[in-house]
């Protein structure tokens, strides 16, 4: 019997709960846990045996040559694919194999996809507005008012990003990487435990790459930070734990320099550039 099976029931789900209250129990294992998780698209396995784990407040790279499963087990994260076998557990209470986007995302999973999603046409202060975790219905947003903690939050976030200067202009006038701030900053204003970042870096400038990496750096301890990124010169300026999967499972973990000098990492990376060429 695994670790987390010893350890945990199917748990209720708290949908009325917002993020920041939610109860995700890490005191006996990890806030993310994957054990022998397989999923396969026309018969061909896009994950295969994957086990993970992320604890609570790590900032974790993941990095793999294409097609090596990355968005794929993000999906599998946030309930958007449903794996032919194996456990997904969010803390030991949490059985995220049994719960709906919605409401994984309420539990405190918030995912930035590579590809930054912002209200063009609202101000940058606006879209965190609507991005607080809150009654999105109709008619409490139209008549909402910001309420002094409400207020804090957002300047905090303002802050955070560094788009305090940036708070009244409109989002479509922001630059590529200012607009992947904002996103960033919309998840979280909804308290998230767990931060999922994919490709955050691409397309940035180089002062706009150093900028990422000292806000994804000041969230771990905070979150947790998951970051599924090509761009080695980047993981290195802020990895910590790093992860290489391959064919959907994981092969190699550990410091940057220890998975860079994996004579498996090596191959693999070599046999992609080769075909490539």
């Amino acid at each position: 019997m695994s670790l987390i099976k010893s350890l945990s029931q199917r748990d209720r789900v708290f949908d009325f709960m917002a993020p920041a209250e939610s109860p995700v129990d890490v005191r006996h294992g990890p806030i993310l846990y994957m054990e022998d998780v397989t999923v396969s698209f026309d018969g061909f396995k896009a994950i295969n045996d994957l086990s993970l784990t992320v604890d609570d407040g790590e900032l974790r790279c993941i990095i793999g040559p294409n097609g090596a499963g990355k968005t794929t087990m993000m999906d599998i994260i946030t309930g958007k694919t449903r794996p032919d076998q194996g456990q997904v557990w969010f803390g030991t209470r949490h059985n995220l194999l049994t719960m709906n986007e919605p409401e994984i995302a309420t539990l405190g999973i918030g995912r930035k996809f590579q590809k930054p999603t912002v209200f063009e046409a609202l101000s940058v202060f606006e879209n965190l507005e609507l991005a607080m975790t809150a009654d999105k219905r109709v008619l409490p947003t139209l008549f909402a008012r910001l309420d002094g903690p409400a207020r804090e939050r957002i300047d905090e976030v303002l802050e955070m990003t560094g788009l305090a200067e940036q708070r009244r202009r409109p989002a479509g006038v922001l630059s590529h990487g200012q607009k992947q701030w904002l996103e960033i900053g919309m998840l979280l204003m909804q308290r998230p435990r767990l931060l999922l970042v994919d490709e955050p870096v691409a397309g940035m400038t180089e002062q706009e790459m150093e900028r990422t990496a000292e806000l994804l750096t000041g969230l771990a301890g905070k979150q947790s930070v998951v970051v599924v990124e090509h761009d080695m010169g980047f993981v290195r300026s802020i990895a910590r734990k790093v992860t290489v999967l391959h064919q959907g499972s994981v092969l190699a973990e550990g410091s940057m320099d220890e998975v860079q000098n994996d004579p498996r990492v090596i191959e693999v990376y070599l046999g992609e550039s080769e075909e490539a060429a």
